[in-house]
């Protein structure tokens, strides 16, 4: 996994930034168990991510900075293999600068991921949409029918939109008076209202995904307000919630609404009526990463699918995301994908290809995957690891968390006190049973360890 020197990617990838909110996708579904409590959940506060990045430069890494020395890293891995209950252990510590390997500990071996797997979809999906991209949600007028066209914002608001904001960026509100005004420039005041959700296909949830999982994801439609989230958890149906808000909106704004939204697939030649647009794909992949936000996770590798001409359903986004990475020259070996947002238990995933999909986004000629790294959550600031990692290793950990009932997993950056920059992944699977939070300590330990070595 030699590279060549990473030191002018790394500045411009340092000096983005990013606050978040805490996860709710890294809490532990499945069933209760008599062994220890896992972490308590706490779905989705209320607290928004802003919208912009830091715009100070900072300084890049210290490339005079020790590199930890293989025997120190050697035993901070023995002390986090001993952890009673562990299960198996991938474990890769790699130099950011060099991209040389300083530590691998079975990281060719594939493990469940949790959603540390979120890494691989947003680097699929910055390199193939770019950070600029925008989903169009469109209204076009099919003989006497208004037929709302999803194009794959599922961050909707009902209302008006919010421009500085990235969920509810584009309000269905907006786009009903944008064709309120263009039906009555036309003389039409009266109209039925259909909705085209067919950008995707086949089953609305992956396979395994079920039971208490369903709490942690909406089925997987191109569009829906605020991730089809509703007081008592995800809407059944999200894009024909939205079209129903989309109809009541309209009938605000004047317009007639005859008969109940049905679903239909709107022809070539419709004539196209009002369009709004989302926060930047660079944002949408930063509100996933920092929130763990399974919907956008699957929603994001559905659009790689479609943007390689492929199925936009589950198994053509697992395969849209794994050739993406192939594309990018990202070592997937023994990579297995049944989703592409980490809630399947099913999925296996390598350390070693998460390192070096890290390292990848760090090259300079990756400018698309530069929003990467600063997007991951930040030790004991935000996102899913704002409440843990308090000691040595905060503010200096950027990572992705992963939790699900038998595994916990931690794959990101690190400076050290030495001042080097590390990109790491720790996957444990194979918990004993009520151990995931055990696990989490031991690897929060670990990290912690890392990020306070002196060790060069």
């Amino acid at each position: 996994m030699a590279r060549r020197t990473l030191v002018a990617a790394l500045v411009a990838v340092l000096a983005l930034g990013g606050y978040g909110v805490a996860d709710a996708a890294d809490v532990v579904p499945g069933p209760l168990t008599t062994g220890p409590a896992p972490a308590a959940p706490a779905p989705y506060p209320g607290i928004a991510l802003p919208a912009g990045a830091l715009t100070e430069a900072v300084p890049g890494p210290d490339v005079d900075a020790p590199v930890p020395t293989a025997a120190a890293l050697e035993a901070l891995a023995a002390d986090l293999r001993a952890t009673p209950g562990l299960g198996g252990l991938g474990l890769v510590v790699a130099d950011a600068v060099t991209g040389t390997v300083l530590l691998d500990d079975d990281g060719a071996v594939a493990r469940t991921p949790a959603s540390s797997l979120k890494i691989l979809t947003a680097a699929a999906a910055l390199d193939a949409l770019g950070t600029t991209r925008t989903l169009e949600t469109r209204a076009v007028l099919d003989g006497d029918t208004v037929v709302l066209v999803g194009g794959g914002d599922v961050l909707l608001a009902a209302g008006a939109g919010d421009p500085d904001a990235v969920v509810g960026h584009a309000g269905l509100a907006d786009l009903a008076r944008q064709a309120a005004a263009a039906l009555a420039a036309q003389g039409v005041r009266r109209v039925a209202v259909g909705l085209d959700d067919t950008l995707f296909s086949g089953p609305l949830h992956a396979p395994g995904v079920s039971g208490i999982d369903l709490d942690y994801v909406m089925p997987i439609q191109p569009l829906a307000v605020d991730t089809g989230r509703t007081g008592a958890g995800y809407s059944a149906d999200p894009a024909m919630d939205a079209a129903g808000a989309f109809a009541a909106a309209l009938t605000d704004a004047g317009v007639t609404v005859t008969g109940e939204v049905r679903r239909t697939r709107a022809p070539g030649g419709a004539a196209p009526l009002a369009a709004v647009a989302s926060a930047p794909s660079g944002q949408v992949v930063r509100q996933m990463l920092k929130t763990s936000d399974n919907t956008l996770a699957e929603v994001l590798g559905r659009l790689v699918a479609v943007e390689r001409g492929a199925t936009a359903d589950f198994e053509g986004a697992t395969a849209a995301v794994l050739a993406q990475l192939g594309e990018l020259g990202v070592d997937t070996t023994g990579v297995r994908l049944t989703d592409v947002s980490g809630l399947g238990a099913a999925n296996r995933v390598t350390a070693t290809a998460l390192v070096d999909t890290l390292l990848t986004a760090l090259e300079p000629a990756r400018t698309a995957l530069h929003a990467l790294v600063p997007s991951l959550p930040v030790a004991h600031l935000d996102g899913t690891l704002d409440d843990r990692l308090p000691g040595e290793a905060a503010g200096r950990v950027r990572a992705k968390t992963g939790t699900l009932l038998a595994a916990s997993s931690l794959s990101g950056t690190v400076v050290t006190a030495d001042g080097r920059l590390l990109v790491f992944s720790v996957l444990t699977d194979g918990l004993s049973e009520g151990g995931t939070l055990q696990g989490r300590q031991a690897i929060d330990a670990w990290a912690e360890r890392l990020a306070a070595c002196g060790c060069g």
